[in-house]
């Protein structure tokens, strides 16, 4: 089983801060926004080696970040691997989609994959909804409530039946059809791989994953892990301020 980290943005709307330095790698509350992903993805069981997708243009910066974390591990059979998508500036990234195809070409075979982006703290426990997934034989994406019809409009929103089968997936929608926003966190089965290729040769809307996500749904079964919880999205200088408040306030509690 493997871990695929989206960390190949360049996080435009968040200058001066993210000017010469990766989104995902701001601190917060002390540690880098990514420390609390690789936290969750280092307790899951089976899953072998983490993928961390970077543009060329911060690829360094990772490369400092991953000999510091790596020595944190003391997990066996655990690994983390770099991939540089070779972008060097925002008007020539790759896309979401398409650097998740890069890792997926480089597996020796096809595997069980769960999808993350690198810049959002995720306030729920993975393992519970990793181990439904790895019992089960289709794919899995989380569905958190959102009431806030402006939230809506900036994220993915959900379609989903009575049985909590996915139908569509709209991004950024001007008009949400739902009160289920999707973070970008995805279980996806082996068939995904293929799935990804054929979307990226069909498809324009290659840049945020939902697009793919909202692909795959209309070809095979998705559902939906439909949590009472939140997650802290690292989308602007406010909400990165937010977040890095909040998790202050939360481990000052906890000491």
């Amino acid at each position: 089983m493997i871990a695929v980290v989206l960390c190949a943005g360049f996080a435009t709307r968040m200058h001066p801060l993210t000017r010469d330095f990766p989104k995902p790698l701001l601190p917060v509350a002390g540690k880098p926004v990514i420390d609390y992903l690789m936290d969750q993805l280092v307790d899951l069981p089976e899953l072998q080696t983490v993928h961390i997708v970077a543009n060329g243009r911060f690829f360094s910066h990772f490369e400092d970040w991953h000999r510091n974390y790596i020595q944190k591990i003391h997990r066996k059979n655990f690994s983390i691997e770099l991939c540089n998508d070779g972008a060097t500036a925002n008007e020539n990234r790759l896309g979401a989609s398409v650097d998740l195809q890069l890792v997926l070409k480089s597996a020796s075979e096809p595997s069980r994959i769960l999808v993350s982006a690198g810049d959002n703290i995720y306030r729920f426990s993975f393992r519970p909804l990793w181990q439904k997934f790895l019992a089960g034989r289709h794919h899995y994406i989380v569905a958190l409530p959102e009431r806030d019809t402006d939230n809506l409009k900036k994220t993915g929103v959900l379609e989903l039946d009575v049985n909590g089968r996915v139908m569509r997936q709209h991004e950024k929608p001007e008009q949400p059809q739902s009160t289920w926003s999707c973070p970008p966190l995805y279980f996806l089965q082996a068939s995904a791989r293929s799935r990804l290729d054929e979307f990226i040769e069909s498809s324009e809307n290659i840049d945020a994953p939902g697009y793919f996500i909202d692909y795959l749904c209309q070809k095979e079964d998705v559902y939906a892990f439909k949590l009472n919880s939140s997650r802290l999205d690292i989308g602007s200088v406010e909400s990165y301020q937010n977040a890095d408040r909040l998790m202050r306030a939360e481990l000052g509690r906890t000491k």
